[in-house]
């Protein structure tokens, strides 16, 4: 059963490396090389082909500039490809950002970029970045599954929109509550560590993002 389990997780991490050429890599784990700094354009889409189906975002600069550049760049290097949808909360939320591979995930820990102010409300179907703290958004996000405005619209800024695919965010596995992540990000220190790895072994079942691409 050991032998078994540990091919799979060979096999999940070979996947994932085999994603990224090792330019990119190098990019991933450099979180201050200038590229991250590239503005992206006005709107853009983001595909998020997951093992449930395809979701297709819309993101618009003007909502929020610091975030969607943020978003933009990470998607456009492959940060999210192979990350796990580790928090969800049925009709609720659901959230994803740390990367399968613990040396670039904690890397970005704590690249953190400036708030931006609330443009647009966080409504169904709406994505933002986690925090905690102000100016400390870095590289997790959200997917809103219901109206949240009434408590998210103080802290969270959304940055777009889903424009297809609702349905497989409706549909992403919440049978593990809010176990793997917890609420802060203090209780993320083992998905930190041990990324999809330890997941794998403690998690098995939650759904995730196989590639995120920029729309061209």
């Amino acid at each position: 059963m050991a032998r078994a389990f540990l091919a799979v997780v060979m096999a999940a991490a070979c996947a994932l490396r085999g994603t990224q050429s090792d330019q990119t890599r190098a990019l991933l784990l450099d979180p201050g090389h200038p590229v991250w700094q590239t503005p992206a354009p006005a709107v853009s889409t983001v595909i998020l082909d997951t093992n449930k189906g395809r979701i297709a975002m819309e993101m618009r600069r003007e909502w929020a500039p610091h975030g969607v550049d943020r978003f933009y760049n990470l998607v456009g290097h492959g940060f999210y490809d192979g990350a796990r949808f580790f928090r969800v909360r049925p009709a609720t939320w659901v959230q994803f950002g740390i990367p399968g591979d613990p040396e670039i995930a904690q890397r970005w820990r704590t690249r953190t970029i400036p708030d931006d102010p609330l443009k647009e409300p966080n409504v169904r179907g709406t994505i933002a970045f986690a925090f905690k703290d102000p100016n400390g958004r870095s590289t997790q996000a959200f997917i809103n599954l219901s109206d949240n405005r009434a408590t998210h619209d103080k802290e969270f800024v959304p940055f777009g929109r889903i424009v297809a695919g609702m349905d497989v965010a409706d549909s992403l596995y919440a049978g593990y509550g809010e176990g793997p992540g917890g609420i802060r990000a203090g209780r993320q220190d083992p998905v930190f560590e041990g990324g999809n790895a330890y997941l794998l072994r403690n998690f098995p079942r939650l759904d995730y993002i196989e590639r995120a691409t920029i729309q061209r």
